[in-house]
């Protein structure tokens, strides 16, 4: 049984939620509230495995509220209106959001995903502390990224990304120490996070991180350092030479 808190400040989406919830096997919903002092009684007095979270209450946001708990609970599913800055700082931590207005399915899909990793997650507070920074910082590329898989999550420094390589929907990251980590989200995810001039999208298959490039060969490939080459497509060419050959 996962027992389940609402943290949301607009009464038709905390009802439509609630109901959804209550639809679900396995679940239990234990209180909500809609403001962060009360929010903080319910988490510390219900101790909920899981939060459903708007990030912005009308007197403080979800981070407020975080910061003053002595325990947080297992996992956060953030609620969100199409404010894309918060969702891809979000995905900088590799946490789990909701678009308003919640959908059965995905809140069912997202129920999945915490019950695939709520034992499989050791490193669940340094995550949360990865949205807060990327929240804190506005449009700079993060210092860290947060990589799901199924069953664990693994934080690694941007900088030791040498690229990234997309096939369908999996991601294959390449660091600088010849590791190789496969991510089950396609490269698009990752370009909204991996942004120019730091990290160039050379192919439809390939993201690069600039400060790995050595040279070009004929203007058809990027020469890493490690002397692998990457191909550049002829839609992206001007651009990427532009960026590498000012």
């Amino acid at each position: 049984m996962i027992t389940i808190a609402i943290i949301e400040d607009e009464p038709a989406v905390r009802k439509e939620i609630s109901y959804l919830v209550q639809q679900e096997v396995g679940t239990e919903l234990v209180g909500w509230s809609d403001n962060v002092q009360n929010a903080l009684e319910l988490i510390n007095e219900k101790k909920p495995d899981l939060l459903l979270m708007d990030i912005q209450l009308r007197d403080g946001t979800a981070f407020d509220i975080l910061k003053k708990l002595s325990s947080i609970p297992e996992n956060i599913i953030f609620i969100t209106a199409h404010n894309q800055f918060a969702v891809r700082c979000i995905k900088y931590g590799a946490l789990d959001y909701l678009l308003k207005p919640i959908d059965q399915s995905e809140l069912k899909e997202a129920l999945e995903r915490y019950r695939r990793r709520r034992d499989n997650n050791p490193q669940w507070m340094q995550q949360l502390s990865l949205v807060q920074q990327s929240l804190e910082k506005g449009d700079e590329l993060p210092e860290s990224i947060a990589l799901a898989s199924l069953n664990n999550v693994r934080i690694i420094a941007v900088q030791d990304i040498v690229y990234c390589k997309g096939d369908g929907p999996y991601t294959f990251f390449y660091l600088n120490n010849g590791e190789k980590e496969l991510v089950s989200k396609p490269l698009k995810y990752y370009e909204e996070l991996l942004k120019a001039p730091c990290f160039l999208r050379t192919h439809q298959s390939y993201l690069v991180n600039r400060k790995y490039v050595s040279g070009v060969i004929h203007s058809e490939y990027i020469v890493l350092v490690n002397k692998e080459e990457i191909p550049i497509s002829s839609r992206r060419k001007s651009f990427i030479l532009n960026q590498l050959l000012p």
